[in-house]
């Protein structure tokens, strides 16, 4: 009972006898559902959800962001998640992902333009704090990378490997570096 929960998400409650509900919990039609994003917590008989308090990126935080701006030396992501928790509206942060931070391997042959465009999600790792403006963020792990995009024809893409995503519409691929899709 670790998870954070979105409002709305049902929360699991314990076997035996149903617990009083306190804060942030509200039943309807039958069901417990929570009414804040949070992780819920016994206080004796009752059951509460505490608000996450969501905190500034951090040297290996994961963080998720969209891509707002693209140079051929880096991309700039606009960081909406820190380590799971969501950001409150207009309070993101600016990340750089730099083209010798995109991958592992072939960290000369990175060309921006194939990696990211405009609008896709990207999963990073902070590994610096950077300057005043921005974090640096790295996608060179396998589970790291674009998560969504959307091809120029409007849907959402499908990863086929590593370095490509396919248009389900057209058939087309395009380049990306994806991140390798969970529970693969």
């Amino acid at each position: 009972m670790n998870d954070i929960l979105l409002p709305g998400q049902p929360v699991p409650l314990p076997k035996g006898p149903v617990p009083q509900l306190g804060t942030g919990i509200y039943s309807k039609d039958a069901q417990v559902r929570a009414s804040l994003v949070g992780i819920p917590r016994h206080d004796g008989p009752t059951l509460a959800i505490t608000r996450v308090r969501p905190r500034p990126p951090a040297t290996n935080s994961v963080v998720l962001g969209t891509i707002v701006r693209l140079s051929p030396l880096q991309a700039t992501l606009s960081i909406t998640v820190v380590d799971g928790i969501p950001l409150p509206l207009g309070e993101e942060f600016t990340g750089v992902i730099r083209s010798q931070d995109v991958r592992a391997t072939d960290k000369d042959r990175v060309k921006i333009g194939d990696c990211f465009r405009g609008g896709d999600v990207v999963r990073g790792v902070v590994i610096s704090l950077g300057d005043a403006r921005s974090y640096i963020v790295t996608t060179a792990r396998n589970d790291l990378g674009v998560i969504f995009a959307t091809s120029e024809a409007g849907a959402t893409m499908e990863p086929v490997s590593w370095q490509e995503m396919r248009c389900p519409k057209t058939g087309r691929p395009e380049k990306r570096k994806c991140a390798k899709p969970e529970g693969l």
